[in-house]
């Protein structure tokens, strides 16, 4: 089993980067095999709504804005699951976040039961680390996401300073046991 763990915060050392390197171990650990997106690495710029809203993402579902997007999309494809790992920021997910999954939307949605990320597992964290609020907010808009592509919630996480070593924990476990159902059931 193949996971893509997308974090999306500028801070290589903080809460949401500890939460990624937490369910990359659980999968390695179940003997899976995972790679880590940092989204503010690369370059993915917002939906334009093209052609009154929608453009080649409606009739091939492909982004025509020529960026790291095309790229990260074909890695969505082939990944068997995905994990998100946000920070908060005002009670949502980070910029970086909704540039990606705003336009990932865009290409899977319209291809609704046959979208390549129908019932494949997901697991979202909501890392809010200065004052611990708005995990909630930003845990609901992601499922909202997710039942879009038509993928499957396997978890989600709610994370703040005060949480952090229960939490780290709980998400080797998560990430573990992800790769042992997924090799065990799901194959």
């Amino acid at each position: 089993m193949h996971i893509l763990i997308f974090t999306s915060s500028p801070n290589k050392d903080g809460l949401t980067f500890s939460c990624a390197q937490a369910l990359r171990d659980g999968i390695l650990e179940g003997g899976g095999t995972c790679e880590i997106v940092c989204l503010n690495d690369r370059k993915v710029g917002n939906c334009q709504a093209c052609d009154r809203g929608w453009g080649t993402c409606l009739t091939e579902h492909v982004c025509q804005i020529l960026d790291d997007f095309q790229s990260i999309h074909n890695q969505v494809i082939m990944a068997d699951g995905y994990a998100f790992v946000t920070p908060v920021y005002w009670g949502d997910m980070s910029e970086s976040a909704k540039a990606f999954t705003d336009r990932l939307r865009r290409c899977e949605a319209t291809l609704r039961r046959e979208s390549r990320m129908v019932d494949k597992p997901v697991v979202v964290v909501a890392a809010a680390g200065g004052s611990g609020n708005g995990t909630i907010s930003c845990l609901q808009n992601f499922e909202r996401w997710v039942q879009h592509v038509q993928a499957r919630i396997y978890e989600m996480v709610p994370v703040n300073r005060w949480s952090k070593e229960t939490r780290l924990a709980g998400l080797l476990m998560t990430g573990k046991r992800l790769a042992i159902e997924k090799k065990q059931f799901w194959e």
